[in-house]
């Protein structure tokens, strides 16, 4: 399957709980991602255009497009950029170095789902912080097979200051409440269709830019299907899961995010808009 034509999953707040749309339609009530995970991407694409259209969405609060027990994963310094900014905030920086010419690629849980943020609401700085940036991210959906069967926007909040305290920090600079934000949706697509898509991001503060950058995932070192395979390797995933491909977008050593911050990352048709908290 060479392409896919638009098929948009987005899930909200409905008045029986959670429920998924497609294209601003409500799917059945009993359709989950979970199970349109254990298909493979045809598999997927003919179900969802064979079922009859939904209600409109209407005003239905939107969520962050995951279910409660998937895991999202990450995989970390996959862009030249970050290498090089793992180096800087860090007293040991040789292992990243390392890390970004090795075989293996860092691979690390970021999130659980129920964790998750979604778009328009709020993400956190950890209040025993000092340095903190947003990581935009092209994040891959993932079915049981561990292939690509769509992407959506990601923001991977990161504390600069503890990870570069230690490097055995990572857990507690990456997983905490507010720190991973997915949204708006999820565009169904094949891993040849995530290859070369621009990303973006834009800090406002006080209705000011405060950084701003763009890179595309042409930029990444490791190929998509390099990065599902070693997830999925000794790893099993009955009802999908998501992984984070890494950030080529950080700001400059004297930035760090505040409380009253906008975030807006945008990857490929997707924009994901946060506003920050403490």
């Amino acid at each position: 399957m060479a392409t896919t034509s638009r098929l948009y999953l987005t899930r909200h707040q409905a008045a029986g709980g959670p429920r998924w749309a497609l294209n601003g339609r409500f799917l059945p009530a009993n359709l989950t991602l979970s199970l349109l995970l254990e298909l493979s991407l045809r598999a997927v694409v003919e179900l969802l255009a064979c079922l009859p259209d939904g209600p409109a969405v209407g005003n239905s609060p939107l969520l962050a497009p995951v279910e409660p027990l998937h895991e999202v994963w990450a995989a970390g310094v996959t862009y030249l950029r970050s290498r090089d900014a793992r180096k800087a905030e860090s007293t040991v920086a040789d292992i990243y170095e390392k890390v970004y010419g090795a075989e293996r690629p860092e691979v690390f849980l970021t999130a659980t789902g129920w964790r998750v943020v979604g778009d328009g609401m709020p993400v956190r700085i950890r209040r025993d912080s000092t340095w903190d940036v947003p990581e935009p991210e092209l994040v891959l959906v993932l079915n049981r097979a561990v292939e690509v069967v769509g992407y959506c926007a990601g923001n991977d909040m990161s504390s600069r200051s503890i990870e570069g305290e230690n490097p055995l920090y990572l857990p507690q600079a990456k997983l905490y409440d507010g720190s991973c934000a997915l949204g708006p949706g999820i565009l169904i697509a094949t891993a040849d269709e995530v290859r070369d898509l621009p990303i973006t991001l834009s800090v406002r503060r006080d209705g000011a830019t405060a950084f701003q950058g763009e890179t595309s995932t042409a930029q990444m070192k490791r190929g998509v299907e390099e990065l599902a395979e070693c997830l999925g390797r000794e790893t099993s995933f009955p009802s999908g899961t998501f992984l984070m491909t890494g950030t080529g977008l950080v700001p400059p050593d004297d930035f760090t995010l505040q409380p009253g911050d906008v975030v807006h990352i945008t990857v490929g048709d997707l924009t994901l808009t946060n506003p920050v908290e403490r």
